[in-house]
């Protein structure tokens, strides 16, 4: 029968064992001379029994126990790097002070060189090192429109070597891996992150801005950007002047704010060669415009990423003398949208315009070495044009769902380009709060605005309203609020784009729906049909500032084609301009669009989009391509 143990004899050990590791743990918290003096005890427990082991089982060593003992001191000392001179205790005492002396000098040296190794490698880390480029571009400030501009910088100096510097008060390696998720392999251009608030001058001057090619300052997505983006700019111009001597000589700077109140003081801290956007009128305008009109913001991204065609500006002395509407057939691979004379845009200008030896010409094209004189007129049609039909304006009506900061910009726009007799209808949760008074009509205008509470994520509130009877749907979201996930204001708009889509499958039509989201990948998962559209804010701003830091002259361009009036870009029934059923070529278009005094840049395929083949665009097509034109087809054009 086994032997009982007793349990107090079991908790009696456990107590001591307990004691112990408080006496141990006690010790351990006095400091380092404890975790000395610890580790000094457990490497002699180690070393002292080993080398008598040793001694004693070596042959050779004397029989006698104080050569014995002499030889285990001698190699417990040589082990633990103590001396080990034998002899007299006061010469072996002087012996290990020797020893301890050394090894801490050694462990001194080791322990500041490690420091000093560590120090530079975290402050690396942190961004904290001085850029020693020429001709880069700096990005200051983090917002959702820095992958944008991150990638497309990436995209238009894919054939050249090119450094991104991006400022931000972030955390370095946190950007450099949120860069790399969302833009992908940079190709020939270097990324280098630096870490700090942007309207510290000493921390900008880690940017090297006053050798840069380009500036680019965004707004963050906090309260308050504004405020700080002119702040950023002072400080950017505190520091060229201070680096230039007084002197102002500064890159291309362009920047971004949201609200019109900071516009003003943006563009003085930013100075006379700057270029100040407003984020929230753009995006309005670009809404306002592809409102009834699908498919534009397909034309708008073409128009503005590097991917493939831009615009650029060309000098042709061979052209002087001839008329604008000539020039328009003077290129096969690029499409003429207007003439820079003295600086400033001329957007379709009337067709018997006189180009002059000093004009430039405004061009579309997949590049600069794509532009090559090429006469086109022999492959216009003249029988192949249509009658040039005019159909007549009349006054539309459009549905809002939704609100935020940018929709009393989109109702302002809407005032300016709609007929006298239109209407918008408001339907938002929370519309008791919504101001009014940006919302009255004007003494000129005939825009009926009315507000109404509701929820459009509701499908009871859909069902309420007879959305068939208005011309375009316009879907928006709410404002980011503090500490919102990226994409989270995107969730509304996304649910409501779904009940629209149902709507549109069970009344068998398709419905202009045009919808503005916060988040660029949460593009894909519209839930959209073929006359819909998608607008992601914060990549437009983006694509434009880019392409502004590559041609501030194309400034004014940008600013014409976002326009509600004027010279935009537009979608123009293909009837309007050729025969339908007949196989003619873009030549042609562009003659019987030059009757209008308009430039046509490229077509819609309609048949390819019903097909899921893409959008079915086609910006600056060749002059000689042919196709058969079908009622459905549109014509992209600029102008009036």
């Amino acid at each position: 029968m086994a032997q009982q143990r007793d349990p107090r004899g079991s908790r009696a050990l456990k107590e001591l064992g307990d004691r112990g590791l408080y006496w141990f743990d006690n010790t351990l918290a006095r400091g380092a001379a404890a975790l000395v003096g610890w580790l000094a005890l457990l490497c002699l427990a180690v070393v002292v029994p080993v080398s008598t082991v040793l001694v004693w089982t070596d042959p050779a060593v004397p029989a006698s126990a104080p050569a014995r003992l002499a030889a285990v001191w001698r190699l417990t000392g040589e082990t633990l790097r103590l001396g080990g001179k034998t002899g007299p205790p006061l010469r072996m005492t002087m012996s290990v002070l020797l020893a301890l002396v050394a090894l801490l000098y050694v462990s001194l040296l080791v322990g500041l060189i490690t420091t000093a190794i560590t120090d530079r490698l975290t402050e690396l880390r942190r961004g904290r090192s001085t850029v020693l480029e020429r001709g880069h571009v700096v990005v200051l400030g983090w917002s959702e429109q820095i992958h944008t501009v991150v990638a497309e910088l990436v995209a238009a100096n894919a054939d050249r070597r090119a450094v991104v510097v991006v400022l931000a008060d972030r955390d370095k390696t946190a950007m450099e891996e949120a860069l790399a998720t969302r833009v992908g392999p940079l190709g020939r251009t270097r990324l280098i992150c630096r870490s700090g608030p942007t309207t510290d001058p000493a921390l900008l001057s880690l940017t090297n801005p006053a050798t840069a090619g380009a500036v680019l300052v965004l707004p963050h997505d906090e309260p308050g950007a504004d405020a700080e983006v002119v702040r950023t700019l002072l400080a950017l111009r505190t520091l060229l002047a201070h680096r230039e001597g007084g002197r102002e000589a500064r890159p291309c700077v362009v920047a971004a704010i949201r609200d019109d109140r900071f516009r003003l003081a943006a563009t003085l801290a930013a100075g006379p060669d700057g270029v100040v956007l407003e984020s929230d009128t753009v995006s309005a305008r670009m809404v306002v415009q592809a409102a009834g009109r699908p498919g534009l913001s397909h034309v708008h991204r073409e128009l503005l990423d590097f991917a493939g065609d831009e615009f650029h500006v060309v000098a042709e002395p061979a052209l002087a003398g001839r008329t604008f509407g000539e020039v328009l057939l003077a290129y096969a691979t690029s499409s003429v949208v207007g003439l820079v004379r003295g600086g400033t845009p001329l957007l379709a200008p009337p067709p018997d315009t006189a180009v002059r030896a000093d004009d430039r010409i405004l061009v579309i094209s997949r590049d600069d070495d794509a532009v090559r004189l090429e006469d086109c007129a022999d492959a216009v049609e003249v029988a192949a044009m249509a009658a040039g039909r005019v159909v007549p304006e009349r006054a539309e009506r459009v549905l809002m769902l939704g609100w935020n900061r940018r929709a009393p910009l989109m109702i302002g726009h809407l005032r300016r380009s709609t007929l006298p007799g239109s209407a918008v209808d408001v339907v938002a949760a929370g519309a008791v709060g919504i101001d009014r008074s940006d919302l009255a009509d004007g003494p000129r205008s005939g825009l009926l605005v009315t507000v109404h509470e509701g929820d459009a994520t509701r499908p009871e509130a859909l069902h309420r309203l007879d959305v068939g009877s208005y011309d375009s749907v316009i879907v928006l979201g709410r404002d980011p609020a503090p500490g919102d996930p990226a994409g989270e204001p995107d969730n509304d708009t996304l649910v409501t784009l779904l009940l629209l889509r149902q709507w549109e499958e069970s009344a068998g039509r398709a419905l202009p729906v045009v919808a503005e989201l916060a988040d660029d990948r949460n593009r894909v998962l519209a839930p959209t049909g073929p006359h819909a559209d998608v607008i992601a804010h914060g990549k437009t701003i983006g694509l434009i500032m880019t392409q502004i830091c590559r041609n501030r002259h194309l400034t004014p361009v940008f600013d014409e084609l976002l326009r509600a009036d004027g010279n935009a870009v537009r979608l123009r029934p293909a009837a309007d301009y050729v025969r339908l059923d007949q196989e003619t070529s873009f030549a042609t278009v562009v003659a019987a669009a030059r009757r209008r005094g308009q430039c046509a840049i490229g077509y819609r395929d309609h048949a390819a989009v019903h097909r899921g083949l893409g959008h079915g665009l086609r910006v600056n097509p060749p002059k000689t391509e042919r196709r058969t034109w079908s009622a459905l087809d549109e014509v992209v054009v600029i102008g009036a």
